[in-house]
């Protein structure tokens, strides 16, 4: 009964986020409270603790780092520079997008950020070119979240956090896999999406894009100090897979923690004045805090009550294993299309994937991947947050027909697409 009732309230809790705009992460509060006192008997103190502090401090940290080429304007620039050497090869405009989304997303500008500069500046591309905007649309989208995804950018840390909260502690391998999962389906479908629109594209050899100005002292600097932190980070794990035996690689490996070293980073950038202190702190995602640590409190009441274990072995025992992956894709589809990946799906989904791993034998990184990969496919959605990033961006007499391309075309093909991706890497690992 309080497993049924622990399942419904999360379910409400996203209704109410979505109707009311009001952040998902105070009613999961609310609910984890109320379940948790007074249905499970845990004392005040013991669901306050269920806080999951760690993820929040990784997140505030590296945003926190992340905000400075926010803005003094070096992602921005960055941006603009790439776009510019593509100018001459309009037919893989496709491509130009996505990479130069991925790069900037995976620098820190993460998903939100990357998508609204970009959308605009897209769809106004791809009016110039002749290519279709549901392909520019979904280039820009993909290549915001595949960044996002990156080991040390937003998502990338969020996902990190949360499977090390599953159980997994070498979590870099899993979000490693995500990352290099999120590429691999773009290049695939924008592939197919280019033959198809290129015969359709004008004649114009070159993209008319103003030469952007050069990058200034600040901004040379942020860009060092950001491959610094990312090279900092990923080496150490690097090395340590391929010298398990080295004592003292091991040791560093053990001791680096990316918030951490994220806040190291943010002193010597507070220090070199590479951005103003209130500015820096004002940008730091308090809503995404609020809604990820929120659902983790009622997630880990879910935990204590069992629900999480009994869900887990349901799906374990009636479930087909071929299907399992199937499943898990779709499902976190549909529930991204209401609710946030990051802030939901993903605090909701994860915990059952230990369960459902050891009842059938299943690798955890396809559990992983299955729903991410699902997850983020139907943000496209115009109901969803990319895809209405980019509505935003159309003008009032395209809107209607791309509102019609995102709902009906490229939701359905990038979960399909998503959801194959998941079969073969069932039968690869």
């Amino acid at each position: 009964m309080i497993s049924f009732l622990i399942v419904l309230a999360i379910a409400i809790s996203i209704a109410l986020g979505y109707k009311t705009k009001i952040n998902t992460g105070l009613f999961a509060i609310g609910f984890a409270y109320l379940i948790g006192c007074f249905m499970l008997d845990l004392s005040a103190s013991k669901v306050i603790v269920m806080w999951p502090i760690k993820i929040f401090f990784v997140i505030f940290s590296v945003s926190l780092f992340y905000n400075f080429p926010m803005t003094n304007g070096t992602l921005e620039k960055l941006s603009q520079h790439m776009l510019y050497k593509t100018r001459k090869v309009p037919h893989l405009l496709p491509f130009a997008i996505f990479f130069s989304a991925t790069l900037i997303a995976g620098l820190g500008a993460g998903y939100f950020t990357v998508l609204a500069f970009f959308g605009p500046l897209t769809l106004i591309l791809c009016e110039r070119t002749g290519l279709s905007k549901l392909t520019g649309a979904l280039a820009v989208n993909y290549g915001s979240l595949a960044g996002a995804n990156f080991m040390t950018s937003a998502s990338g840390i969020i996902f990190k956090g949360l499977i090390e909260n599953a159980g997994y502690q070498d979590s870099f391998s899993y979000t490693t896999t995500i990352f290099i999962s999120t590429i691999i389906i773009p290049i695939v479908v924008l592939s197919i999406l280019i033959l198809k629109d290129k015969y359709k594209m004008s004649g114009n050899k070159n993209l008319d894009i103003e030469v952007p100005e050069k990058f200034d002292v600040i901004q040379k600097t942020t860009l060092k100090l950001i491959f610094t932190m990312v090279f900092l980070v990923l080496i150490f794990p690097i090395l340590n897979t391929m010298f398990p035996t080295n004592e003292i690689i091991k040791f560093i490996n053990s001791k680096l923690d990316i918030g951490l070293v994220a806040i190291i980073f943010t002193i010597i950038a507070f220090l070199m004045k590479l951005g103003k202190e209130k500015e820096i702190i004002a940008k730091v995602p308090w809503n995404t805090l609020i809604m990820i640590c929120g659902v983790g409190m009622l997630i880990s009441v879910a935990i204590k009550a069992g629900t999480i274990e009994i869900l887990s072995s349901w799906i374990g025992t009636n479930i087909p294993k071929f299907l399992i992956p199937i499943i898990l894709c779709i499902v976190g589809g549909i529930m991204s299309s209401f609710s946030s990946t990051l802030g939901v799906v993903a605090p909701a989904l994860f915990p059952i994937v230990p369960s459902i791993a050891e009842a059938t034998e299943l690798n955890p990184t396809i559990l992983f991947v299955a729903i991410i990969v699902g997850a983020q496919a139907t943000s496209i959605s115009p109901f969803s947050s990319g895809g209405s990033l980019i509505l935003g961006a159309a003008t009032e007499e395209e809107r209607d027909g791309l509102f019609g391309e995102l709902l009906f075309k490229g939701t359905p093909l990038a979960l399909i697409s998503s959801t194959i991706f998941s079969i073969i890497l069932s039968i690869i690992i």
